[in-house]
């Protein structure tokens, strides 16, 4: 059964019903953030090799970016009237994908899941943006705004995983597994 996340009362021009669907939309964003902040830091702390330091010092700074961003979907949901679950339990009961795949790996290998991660997360926020935008601007320009960031993040992390001749190892990647392994290759 689903939940009614309808609020009592919400922002101004805003119907209540209407808020409840975008605080719907926005706590999947929160959970994909939040899910997204721990799996780049288990890389950071499980990155091996030879472009260990490059790649250990490149994801903390997505770490951060990405924290700031669930916080403003978090504020962003308790202003519509709604609340913002930031549980462990929430964030597994809710979500709709699996718990990040690769262990220890070299700096490459994670890249290559990575690309297929952010890729997960970018159409994520893609469509969540069409929905809000039907909705109400503001939500709309939030999640443009960190669209922006994630499609930035997902390049920085590609340009380790693309020919000169612009084939991308992680191509025609199905899985972080294959990613990873077909990334791996490239070394």
């Amino acid at each position: 059964m689903a939940q009614d996340l309808t609020p009592r009362y919400t922002v101004p021009g805003i119907e209540r019903e209407a808020a409840g669907r975008l605080i719907g939309l926005l706590r999947l964003r929160l959970h994909a953030l939040n899910d997204l902040h721990l799996t780049l830091k288990h890389v950071h702390w499980n990155v091996v090799g030879p472009h260990f330091i490059a790649v250990h010092e490149m994801i903390d700074p997505q770490v951060d970016r990405v924290r700031d961003m669930a916080d403003d979907v978090a504020e962003r949901i308790a202003a519509l009237g709604g609340v913002a679950p930031g549980t462990p339990g929430a964030l597994v009961d809710e979500r709709t994908w699996d718990d990040y795949s690769i262990g220890r790996a070299d700096a490459i290998a994670h890249l290559g899941a990575l690309d297929l991660v952010y890729t997960g997360v970018i159409e994520a926020v893609r469509a969540a943006i069409k929905e809000a935008g039907d909705i109400d601007t503001a939500t709309e320009d939030l999640l443009i705004e960190q669209l922006r960031d994630l499609e930035q993040f997902q390049w920085f992390v590609r340009a380790h995983l693309e020919s000169a001749g612009g084939t991308l190892a992680t191509g025609r990647a199905h899985t972080e597994e294959e990613a990873a392994a077909k990334a791996a290759e490239l070394d």
